[in-house]
C-alpha cells in the first residue's frame, strides 16, 4: 500500500475565505509529505512503500440554469451539473481563487465543496523554489525515484478543456477551470527554466518584444523607478531572481538568494512590481513563432489581464516610413505553430478596450492629434510567417498572398501570441514599429538600424507602458471580454 497523507475528508462552505483556508491546509499537508518524504530519500533512506499525496479540488453543484445579472464574461457555469477543478499552489493564487471562489457563490449560491482529490501530485512539483535536492542523486537512485515517487502524466495536463476539445465522458465531473492543477505546476517549472524568474514575480500585465533594445530601456526604466520615492512600482525583477527594491523599502525574505544568471535564459523576463500584482512584466521572446507560442503556453496558467505585443515589422506599403506605427486589428497566420490547437477558419477578433488603449497611448505619448496620428499609424492586417526568408521564395507567392489579405506589415511572433491570446482566454493586442519595407528595397542595414532603434525604441516602450496605464485605470473587469468565451465555458477566468 503507499505511504498517503491522513484522509482529510470533503468540507462545505458558504464563506468563501474559509474555503480557501481549507484548500490550503489540504495541500501543504499533501506538499509536506512529499517533501519531507524526498528530503528522507535525498538522505539515503528508501521507504518501505511508494510516497503519494493528492492535489486538492473544488466542487459545486447546481440544479438550475438561473445566475446573478452580471456584466462579467466569467465566474458562472453554463447549466445545472457537477463541476470541479483540481487546485495547486494556493500560496501563489490565493487572490485569484478567492475571487473565483466569491463569484461562484455570488452566482449561484451553492456551496463550495472542498477536498483531496484523486490526482497524484508529481515529486518534480513539489519542490520548493531554492529546492535542487534530486540533482544530488546518483543514477541508480533516480531510478529508483521513479518506482517510489509519482512523476508528470502528460495525459493529466492537455488542453483541451481550453481547446474546445475535451470529451465529457458520463458521471465525470465538468469542469470549472481551463487548467487541472498538474498543467499549472508544469507551466510554473517551464517558466523558471524559461524567463529565469520565479512565476510569483510575474505582473498581471505582461509586455512581449522580440528586440534586447526594449529591454535595456525597460531596465533603465525599471531602475529609474526604484529611484524614486514616490514610485507606484514597489521593486524591480531580474533574471536570476535579482531584486532592486524602491528607495526607502526594506528588503524582504528571500531578496538576498537572487543573484545574476552565468548567462541569460531563452526567453528573459523583468518585472515592475506593484503591491496588488497589477504592474508590467516584460519578456523577450527573441525571434520567431515557435518561441511566442511556448512562452505564452506556459503564462497562460496565471491568468493574467492581458498581453501586448511590442516589436518591429516588415512595413508591407509604399506609403509607410521606417519608424511608423501598426496597430493590428487582424492577422494572417502562417506561423504553422497552432494550427492543431486552433484551426486556421477560427477568426481571431481586435478588442476594442485593447485597440483603444493602444491608440490613445500613441497620441499621448507623441502629442499627435488624429490627423497627425493617421500619418504616422496604420490599423491594419497584420501577418506572421514562420519563414524569415520569405522574400526568397520563387514566384512571388508570399507576397501575392499578403496583397491579396491586405496585410499592411509582416512579422513572426504577433498572430501567435495574439491567437494564444484568444485560445486561452487572455485579451491581447499588438502595436508593432516598421523597421524595413523589403517590397520596396528598404533592408535593414547595421547603421541603419542602429539609429533606427536608438530613435524609436523609447517611445514605443512608453506608448506600451502608457497603454499598460489606460487599461488598468480602466478597470480590469472590462477587459475579460465575452469575445474570448465559448459556448459551454468554464466559471474561471
Amino acid at each position: 500500500m503507499p505511504q498517503i497523507p491522513d484522509f482529510i475528508a470533503p468540507t462545505r462552505h458558504t464563506d468563501p475565505a474559509d474555503a480557501l483556508a481549507q484548500v490550503q491546509r489540504i495541500y501543504q499537508q499533501q506538499i509536506g509529505h512529499l517533501r519531507d518524504a524526498m528530503q528522507r530519500f535525498v538522505a539515503g533512506e528508501t521507504p518501505a512503500a511508494p510516497v503519494r499525496a493528492f492535489y486538492p479540488f473544488v466542487r459545486v453543484h447546481t440544479t438550475t440554469v438561473a445566475r446573478a445579472d452580471s456584466k462579467l464574461a466569467y465566474g458562472f457555469v453554463e447549466g445545472p451539473g457537477r463541476y470541479e477543478t483540481t487546485l495547486t499552489r494556493p500560496d501563489l493564487f490565493s487572490d485569484y481563487y478567492l475571487e473565483q471562489f466569491r463569484l461562484l457563490r455570488r452566482s449561484h449560491g451553492v456551496e463550495l465543496e472542498v477536498g483531496t482529490s484523486a490526482h497524484p501530485i508529481p515529486i518534480h512539483f513539489s519542490f520548493a523554489e531554492h529546492d535542487h535536492i534530486d540533482g544530488t542523486l546518483g543514477p541508480e537512485r533516480r531510478m529508483l525515484m521513479r518506482d517510489l515517487f509519482d512523476l508528470p502524466d502528460l495525459a493529466a495536463m492537455d488542453d483541451g478543456i481550453a481547446n474546445g476539445t475535451h470529451q465529457h465522458h458520463p458521471g465525470e465531473a465538468l469542469p470549472l477551470s481551463l487548467f487541472t492543477a498538474p498543467r499549472v505546476d508544469y507551466s510554473l517549472h517551464r517558466l523558471r527554466h524559461y524567463t529565469g524568474t520565479a512565476p510569483e514575480w510575474f505582473q498581471n500585465f505582461v509586455l512581449f518584444t522580440n528586440y534586447q533594445f526594449y529591454i535595456d530601456e525597460f531596465v533603465r526604466l525599471g531602475h529609474a523607478e526604484m529611484a524614486r520615492p514616490d514610485s507606484e512600482y514597489i521593486a524591480f525583477i531580474e533574471p536570476g531572481n535579482v531584486v532592486t527594491r524602491r528607495v526607502g523599502l526594506a528588503p524582504e525574505a528571500g531578496d538576498a538568494l537572487g543573484a545574476p544568471p552565468p548567462r541569460l535564459p531563452q526567453m528573459p523576463a523583468y518585472h515592475l512590481v506593484r503591491a496588488d500584482h497589477s504592474g508590467t512584466t516584460m519578456v523577450n521572446i527573441g525571434v520567431g513563432p515557435a518561441n511566442a507560442k511556448t512562452i505564452t503556453d506556459h503564462i497562460a496558467v496565471l491568468r493574467p489581464h492581458a498581453w501586448l505585443m511590442l516589436g518591429h515589422c516588415a512595413g508591407l506599403r509604399n506609403s509607410q516610413q521606417l519608424g511608423d506605427y501598426v496597430l493590428a486589428h487582424a492577422y494572417v497566420r502562417e506561423d504553422h505553430v497552432l494550427d492543431e490547437d486552433l484551426p486556421l477558419w477560427v477568426p481571431i477578433p481586435a478588442l476594442a478596450e485593447i485597440q483603444v488603449a493602444l491608440e490613445q497611448a500613441v497620441a499621448d505619448v507623441t502629442q499627435m492629434g488624429r490627423d497627425e496620428l493617421k500619418r504616422i499609424m496604420r490599423t491594419g492586417t497584420v501577418a506572421s510567417t514562420d519563414n524569415r526568408n520569405w522574400e526568397l521564395l520563387p514566384d512571388n507567392l508570399p507576397q501575392r498572398r499578403f496583397s491579396q489579405s491586405r496585410a499592411v506589415a509582416l512579422d513572426m511572433e504577433s498572430a501567435t501570441i495574439s491567437a494564444n491570446g484568444f485560445r486561452f482566454r487572455v485579451p491581447y493586442g499588438t502595436l508593432l514599429c516598421v523597421s524595413d519595407k523589403p517590397l520596396h528595397g528598404e533592408i535593414k542595414l547595421p547603421g541603419m538600424a542602429n539609429h533606427f532603434y536608438r530613435e524609436r525604441v523609447d517611445q514605443h516602450l512608453r506608448i506600451g507602458m502608457r497603454a499598460i496605464e489606460i487599461l488598468r485605470q480602466g478597470g480590469v473587469q472590462r477587459l475579460h471580454s465575452r469575445k474570448l468565451r465559448s459556448f459551454a465555458e468554464v466559471a474561471f477566468q
